[in-house]
C-alpha cells in the first residue's frame, strides 16, 4: 500500500497514539492535530492529506467547526469519534458531511477496517468512467455531477448515494441494503440516516429529484419517468 496520509484529531494524546499505532500498522502514514486549530493548520499544510479522523469534543476549535471549515474546500472522507451517542449529535454530524460516526470506545480493528473501506470507494473510481439517466451525468473519475450540463455540488455520502442508485435503477432498495452498500459495513444506527441524506440529494437534485421514489415502509427506487 502507498503510504496514504490519514489526519488524526484529538486532544487526548493517549487516543492519538492508539489510532496512529494501529493504521502506521496497515502502511498508512499519519499526522497529529491536537486541538481544532492545529487540525486546520495541518490540513491546508498538506495538499495530501487523502482522510480525517476527527475527535468532536476538543479545546479552541469543536470537531464540528473543523467539518464544518473542510467541506467548504474538500470532499475527502472524514470519520467522527465521539463520546457522545445521542441520536441527534449523529444525524448533526451527517448533515455537515461526515462519512463515518464512531462512538468511543471502539475497536481499533474496526476503525481500521471503515477506513480502509472508505478509501477503497473513494480510490476505485474508473477513470474516465460516466453514467448517464435522464439528463442526470455522473463523471466518476472528477467526481462530478451534471443535470443537464449544469454542474451541482454534492457532498461525497451524497455523491455514493446517487451512483448507487443510478447504478441500481427500477430496483427496489432497502434502507439496510442502501447503508450496507453506500456505507460498506453493516450499520446498525437509526435507518433515518438514509432519509436525511435522500431529503438533502432530491432538493439538490431540483425537478429530478422525483426520480428517487419511496417505498413506504421499505426504501426507495431511482426510476427515470
Amino acid at each position: 500500500m502507498d503510504r496514504i496520509k490519514i489526519l488524526v484529531v484529538d486532544d487526548e494524546s493517549r487516543m492519538r497514539k492508539l489510532v496512529r499505532d494501529f493504521l502506521e500498522r496497515e502502511g498508512f502514514r499519519v499526522i497529529e492535530a491536537a486541538d481544532g486549530a492545529e487540525a486546520m493548520e495541518r490540513f491546508y499544510e498538506d495538499k495530501d492529506i487523502a482522510l480525517l479522523i476527527l475527535d468532536v469534543m476538543m479545546p479552541h476549535m469543536d470537531g464540528w467547526q473543523v467539518c464544518r471549515e473542510v467541506r467548504q474546500s474538500s470532499r475527502i472522507p472524514i470519520i467522527m469519534l465521539t463520546a457522545r451517542s445521542e441520536e441527534r449529535d449523529e444525524l448533526q454530524g451527517f448533515e455537515l458531511g461526515v462519512d463515518e460516526y464512531i462512538s468511543k470506545p471502539f475497536s481499533p480493528k474496526i476503525l481500521v477496517a471503515r477506513v480502509t473501506a472508505l478509501l477503497r470507494r473513494a480510490n476505485a473510481l474508473d477513470a474516465g468512467q460516466t453514467v448517464h439517466a435522464g439528463g442526470i451525468s455522473i463523471d466518476k473519475a472528477a467526481h462530478q455531477v451534471k443535470i443537464d450540463d449544469k454542474e451541482i455540488e454534492l457532498s461525497y455520502k451524497e455523491f455514493e448515494l446517487l451512483s448507487y442508485f443510478i447504478e441500481n435503477q427500477g430496483i427496489a432498495l432497502s434502507r439496510e441494503k442502501i447503508l450496507n452498500n453506500v456505507w460498506n459495513y453493516d450499520y446498525f444506527g437509526d435507518a433515518r440516516t438514509i432519509d436525511t441524506h435522500v431529503k438533502k440529494l432530491r432538493s439538490k437534485l431540483g425537478e429530478k429529484g422525483n426520480y428517487i421514489r419511496t417505498i413506504w415502509g421499505m426504501g426507495y427506487k431511482f426510476e427515470v419517468e
